[in-house]
């Protein structure tokens, strides 16, 4: 006997053991939902929203996501003559850091339903990145989102005028430049994400800028005005759409100036339990070069709204479009790529829709004050 549909119940941890060992079986989105008595769509979004990324190789095979690593016979990369060991094979070492040749790929399969490896017959041979669907993490992530958003309501009911936090003037102890440094001297290897403002008109709008430095993709998110609390905002609602681990993967490191609007490290670094999901640093003062990477990114801004412009009239889905169509310009620096794509290949496309990237094709693409004539 099918169940009734309801979709305005939430899903329960039982719920999503059965969705885990349906994946197992090679269910279907709309078999699952029958059985559960939910539309399709509940089952597609839980499982999207849910998807634990593992870089995981298989029994006697390292972790390997390169294009060539089936006929490679790459060797001695590391420097050490010795070793007979194909570079492919190597536990020692990462083909993305050393090898000339390495091109990342991800299995097509995943490009379609159901996004996750649950049930794949090649998971036991296949060394690329999996995508997992597991009812404990899900079940795990829903409630600390749950928890948060409850938080977030009760907080929401408290209507100021002015930005809820103030300046918090020993904010940048443990946080300055040379203290980053050390952390990442200490860290090698960690994404870096730049942060910064970009005003229009004094007391108006103000953009917010995110910028992912490997990659050279930028986020901008538009705000009511250059307070510490807008930042924080976004940054929750960041970490509450890509959910913790994803958030956590992207952002390890946040460096920023001295503006008052990033003065309240903790609320950016912690999530609404006290969590810890980042870390923040600035720069010296007037030593915007120490961040260079983003403000050279804004150059990018400024032949769409010119210096001085005001940001009033844009709003998110402006912002969003502009950033699409620089995130899908190619530089030279990427090797004729553009920061989507690489962004693409470390991390993966779904990631940057839940962010709002979409690509622009490349005869399409346009840096002019008329993109976003009104």
């Amino acid at each position: 006997m099918k169940a009734s549909i309801n979709k305005h119940t939430h899903l329960t941890s039982n719920d999503r053991s059965i969705i885990q060992q349906k994946l197992v079986e090679r269910e279907s989105f709309k078999s699952i939902a029958r059985e559960l008595g939910k539309d399709s769509t509940t089952i597609f979004k839980e499982v999207k929203n849910h998807i634990q990324f593992r870089k995981t190789g298989c029994y006697g095979k390292p972790y390997n996501d390169c294009l060539n690593r089936m006929g490679c016979s790459a060797q001695h990369l590391c420097g050490n003559r010795q070793c007979r060991r194909y570079y492919c094979f190597c536990n020692s070492h990462s083909c993305a850091s050393l090898c000339p040749g390495y091109q990342v790929v991800i299995c097509p399969r995943l490009a379609k339903p159901p996004y996750v490896c649950n049930g794949c017959e090649k998971r036991k041979s296949c060394t690329l990145e999996k995508r997992i669907y597991s009812a404990g993490h899900a079940h795990k992530e829903y409630e600390e989102i749950r928890s948060e958003a409850r938080r977030v309501v009760r907080m929401g009911k408290r209507k100021r005028k002015k930005d809820t936090f103030k300046v918090d003037k020993k904010c940048r102890i443990n946080r300055n430049y040379q203290d980053f440094q050390q952390f990442m001297s200490e860290h090698p290897g960690l994404p870096i994400v730049e942060m910064d403002s970009v005003e229009g008109t004094k007391g108006g709008k103000v953009l917010l800028t995110l910028h992912f430095v490997v990659p050279q993709l930028m986020l901008a998110f538009i705000r009511e005005a250059n307070t510490s609390q807008s930042v924080i905002d976004i940054f929750n609602k960041l970490y509450q759409e890509l959910q913790p681990e994803v958030f956590r993967k992207l952002f390890p490191v946040l460096l920023g100036d001295n503006g008052s609007e990033f003065s309240h490290p903790t609320a950016i670094e912690n999530d609404l339990q006290g969590h810890q999901r980042a870390r923040v640093f600035y720069c010296d003062p007037q030593a915007s070069y120490q961040k260079g990477a983003a403000e050279n990114n804004h150059t990018f801004i400024r032949r769409i709204i010119p210096k001085s412009t005001s940001l009033d009239s844009f709003t998110q889905k402006d912002i969003s479009l502009m950033m699409n169509h620089i995130n899908s310009y190619s530089r030279q620096n990427l090797g004729d790529k553009t920061p989507y794509a690489v962004f693409a290949a470390l991390y993966g496309d779904e990631i940057l829709r839940r962010m709002g990237a979409d690509l622009i094709p490349n005869d399409k693409v346009t840096l002019h004050p008329s993109l976003l004539k009104k």
